[in-house]
């Protein structure tokens, strides 16, 4: 599989914000690969984050697309929302009483990336339909699943996808498991590593936790292809992370997995809002997420870190600052390999 990179990390798609079409390119620019999150943009946000994208790269561009998965049951979020009223009216805000379906414009986002296609098209949160895997090969783009065990791994190469993404339980941000009531493993990434290669000959790119050259090489040792990255790139010049998000990256220790801020497991920093709900989340993504959005929306304008969904991997304390091509290649250069 040609990956089409000279330096074999991937800056991985950070949904939300972090990551930028000036992110994508200062990382292809080094030559690695950079993709883009279309999780929570509208088609039109994310066609425009393409665009901008190609205008500063001529590399390989990647895309992701967050899978949609069941519809909560009827009332599965109304215990929780009844928990979070003092949170909400401690921050003025109003909790929706009705959260609609949501399937993240999966059809409109699949349909407009067949008609103005990237270079590789990565999955979240499961798999394509057959037909829709079928349709993306047809229009030239190659195909990344995100998997957190075996039975994922099976399922994606099953489908005739091109490569996969490993993630291990050190990742920050949401685990990429395929349904979200599954608890994600433990199982340390160089073992998954070793599992997944057991039912797949698939290539395969570790992610979680690789947050210097010596964790990277460990992975390339372990016999990933490449590594991909995306703590790591928090705090460079080019992330869209926020502020306070680059300082609690620095001022926090723990990271926590939880439901709290959107009914599926994430990784983030373990702040006083974790701390109280942790727990009493349940499985309903993503209509956590639509529950908790006023309250996120509210801490995040008053930077308040101890309300925050603060995403980050377990070695988010060593995220570098300065420019996102060199810090890809000094994570290289670390590893040795250079």
């Amino acid at each position: 599989m040609d990956f089409d990179w000279t330096v074999p990390l991937v800056a991985a798609p950070m949904a939300g914000g972090a990551s930028t079409p000036e992110l994508v390119a200062a990382v292809n620019g080094a030559g690695a690969l950079g993709f883009l999150a279309a999780g929570y943009r509208d088609v039109d946000g994310m066609l425009r984050q393409l665009r901008a994208a190609r205008e500063s790269t001529s590399r390989p561009i990647g895309m992701n697309l967050f899978v949609p998965g069941p519809p909560a049951a009827p009332g599965a979020v109304d215990g929780y929302r009844e928990r979070l009223l003092p949170e909400a009216r401690r921050w003025g805000v109003e909790l929706p009483a009705v959260i609609p379906p949501d399937r993240d414009g999966w059809d409109a986002k699949l349909e407009a990336l067949l008609r103005e296609p990237v270079e590789w098209l990565s999955y979240t949160f499961g798999l394509p339909e057959a037909a829709e895997a079928a349709a993306v090969r047809a229009a030239g783009i190659r195909q990344l699943g995100t998997v957190t065990s075996p039975e994922e791994a099976r399922a994606a190469s099953a489908l005739g996808l091109d490569a996969l993404v490993v993630q291990g339980p050190d990742a920050g941000g949401h685990r990429a498991t395929h349904r979200a009531e599954d608890v994600p493993g433990t199982l340390p990434l160089p073992e998954l590593l070793a599992a997944v290669r057991a039912v797949t000959d698939l290539p395969l790119i570790a992610a979680g936790g690789l947050g210097d050259g010596a964790a990277i090489a460990a992975a390339l040792d372990a016999g990933a292809a490449g590594a991909q990255l995306g703590t790591a790139y928090l705090r460079t010049d080019e992330s869209g992370a926020s502020a306070a998000h680059r300082r609690a990256l620095l001022a926090f220790d723990a990271t926590a997995v939880t439901r709290a801020f959107t009914g599926r497991p994430a990784r983030g920093l373990r702040n006083a809002f974790v701390e109280r709900h942790e727990g009493h989340a349940p499985a309903a993504y993503p209509e956590v997420h639509h529950l908790t959005q006023p309250l996120r929306a509210a801490a995040g304008c008053r930077e308040d870190l101890d309300a925050m969904h603060l995403w980050a991997g377990t070695a988010h304390r060593l995220a570098r600052a300065g420019g996102a091509a060199d810090v890809t290649r000094a994570l290289w250069r670390e590893t040795g390999r250079a």
